[in-house]
């Protein structure tokens, strides 16, 4: 007989145990999630600007789920051009509010890869506005981006 109240007790705890939400099963109403397309990137260096990407020859997206983000650039091209272009990188996430930051735990360039960046970011309908600063002092880096990006559907 204890073991009938054990098992009922059991089944009764287990049943009233529930899943843990988390980050990877992204609530609906997250503006990030998704697939976006570089429409400009600008580049602030000690008062200059200068627009970095993309060139009419190439383009870059940048995807987001719940935790980690991706991007890559490519050429149109196919590789078939005298500078053939294929870069990408990703890593997780962090977002609260406007505040925006990249651990970049994987890219084709090395050097960046471990690093953290902090941005701001803003949504205007279907399109993202990041901005922030990017600073690696053992590579000579130290400027300001700002990326605009239009959602895929």
């Amino acid at each position: 007989m204890k073991l009938y109240y054990t098992l009922l007790i059991c089944a009764a705890v287990l049943s009233s145990c529930k899943q843990k939400e988390t980050q990877a099963n992204p609530k609906p109403d997250q503006p990030l999630i998704g697939t976006w397309r570089l429409i400009n990137s600008k580049s602030i260096a000690k008062g200059d600007t200068v627009t970095t990407t993309p060139s009419k020859d190439e383009e870059m997206v940048k995807i987001f789920n719940g935790t980690h983000f991706a991007f890559f650039t490519h050429d149109l091209m196919h590789g078939k051009t005298a500078k053939p272009v294929y870069s990408s990188g990703s890593g997780t996430y962090t977002l609260a509010g406007n505040d925006y930051a990249e651990h970049l735990a994987y890219c084709d360039a090395r050097e960046w890869e471990n690093r953290d960046f902090k941005f701001t970011v803003q949504f205007k309908g279907d399109t993202l506005i990041q901005s922030g600063v990017e600073k690696i002092d053992s590579l000579k880096i130290d400027h300001i981006i700002i990326e605009t990006y239009v959602k895929l559907k």
